[in-house]
């Protein structure tokens, strides 16, 4: 089964009306695996005993009369910075313990019990540092357009595994971008979800502070609107969770229309776009417009790039998470940029810290300034095309740091902020479209995920080499 071919809710739907059963599906989660994954590299792990075990068992339960949730029998990857029971958490890191989680994380625990089954663990960058998914332990993974090619990250390995049709559902995280980047890369809809809509909690810090947000990855918007009521809603253990709000995210996509107006930032005042790229983007603006959405040009929404205070934040909690192991052999076996990283965070101090969390307070000002004409932005999703392996993106034919550019302030703002199709470069490469919505307004902005993906007619798949 190549799971690009379905939908989620209708496959979990006819598990539990016995048309098919979990272990079929289970079963042709690892086939699939087994076939692609070594050309592609998105799982690190899988453990096929487990998960046919527990599809098994679900098939009982139904057989016997039992209610299951509403993902019954979807297999899933998680992505390797998070627990799941009986798989361990190598974070990409050779420095990491193989001993399997005990407990699993407040995302994986809620798919779960909506009758999810974990088939393996899905590869990352090392603790997700960058937007390259290359690691240490695992190497490269690939992007099932062109496996020369990173399939972004960190939430790499999640990407490929849904754009090749492993699986049909997996997780993320993003704390400058991890679900956008590869969502882009990979030529998937997927969403940044309003900071503390997917709760944070349970044994471990978040790893990327009060920047991170976890959620899941699909291929398309009902998908990952049909996941996320699942997984939205507080939780004890995370103090910055947030309530549940109004009706299912997914019966509101179902309805979905064209936003009205959306303000257009194509360089956001300081992003410095490929011109292939903005180009496709603004192509899709085109028809937008076309189609009767009422476009808004905003020549500058920051006046500088946000990267400054981001990096801040982003280094100390690389500081605090590896800062102990400098100096040690241990240290010169991390990946060189998150040596990197780590060593700029021990140099930042606690004012630096809070002039970074002032930046957060005026960058949203600024945002909501736009806001005020508009309820919805648009940006680029990458500023460059996506890297081949062992280099960074390309912006006008050099590599650029740059390339990611766009996403990262999002974070700090914690707007909910999603990236789809939009077009394909001369070399057939997917092209993201970012949308941004307002203060936890993620509603709008899946609804204009739904509509956009009809009018650029986005769900598109790889023909796989």
């Amino acid at each position: 089964m190549d799971f690009r071919q379905h939908d989620v809710g209708d496959l979990a739907s006819k598990v539990r009306q016995r048309q098919i059963s979990a272990r079929e599906l289970i079963g042709s989660a690892l086939e699939r695996i087994d076939q692609l994954n070594g050309d592609i590299n998105a799982f690190v792990c899988t453990d096929a005993e487990a998960a046919m075990a527990a599809a098994t068992e679900i098939d009982q339960r139904i057989v016997s009369g039992d209610s299951i949730g509403p993902l019954a029998g979807i297999p899933i990857g998680v992505k390797d910075l998070e627990d799941a029971i009986g798989l361990p958490t190598r974070y990409g890191s050779v420095l990491s313990s193989d001993e399997p989680a005990e407990t699993d994380s407040v995302l994986v625990a809620r798919l779960r019990a909506a009758g999810c089954v974990i088939v393996g663990k899905t590869t990352t960058p090392e603790y997700g540092h960058k937007g390259v998914t290359e690691s240490p332990l695992t190497g490269n993974t690939s992007n099932p357009w062109n496996y020369a090619r990173s399939s972004g990250g960190s939430s790499g390995g999640s990407g490929a595994a849904l754009a090749s049709g492993m699986v049909p559902l997996a997780t993320g995280s993003d704390g400058g971008g991890s679900i956008r980047l590869p969502a882009a890369a990979c030529g998937l809809s997927a969403i940044k979800t309003t900071q503390g809509r997917v709760p944070n909690g349970g044994v471990n810090p978040p790893g990327s502070g009060i920047c991170s947000v976890k959620g899941p990855m699909t291929r398309t918007t009902a998908d990952a609107a049909f996941a996320l009521d699942v997984c939205v809603g507080p939780h004890p253990t995370d103090p910055f969770s947030l309530p549940r709000s109004g009706a299912p995210w997914y019966e509101a996509v179902s309805v979905a229309r064209l936003p009205a107006r959306v303000a257009w930032a194509p360089t956001m005042g300081y992003a410095n776009p490929d011109r292939e790229i903005l180009s496709i983007c603004s192509e899709a603006i085109d028809r937008m417009a076309a189609a009767g959405v009422d476009v808004l040009p905003v020549e500058t929404v920051w006046d500088e790039d946000p990267v400054a205070p981001w990096f801040t934040m982003w280094a100390a909690n690389r500081a605090r998470t590896l800062g102990h192991l400098i100096g040690t052999p241990e240290f010169d076996s991390i990946d060189p940029s998150l040596q990197f990283q780590t060593e700029a965070g021990m140099k930042m101090s606690a004012i630096d810290y809070a002039l970074a969390v002032d930046a957060v307070h005026n960058l949203n000002l600024a945002l909501e300034d736009v806001f005020i004409n508009a309820p919805l932005l648009i940006t680029p999703t990458c500023a460059g095309h996506t890297p081949f392996h062992g280099a960074d993106g390309t912006i006008n034919g050099t590599e650029e740091l740059g390339w990611v550019s766009y996403t990262y302030g999002f974070n700090m703002t914690r707007n909910p902020a999603a990236s789809i199709n939009c077009g394909f470069t001369a070399d057939g490469m997917p092209v993201g479209l970012q949308i941004v919505g307002r203060q936890l307004d993620d509603v709008a902005v899946l609804q204009a995920m739904a509509s956009l993906e009809k009018l650029l007619d986005a769900n598109r798949s790889a023909v796989l080499p």
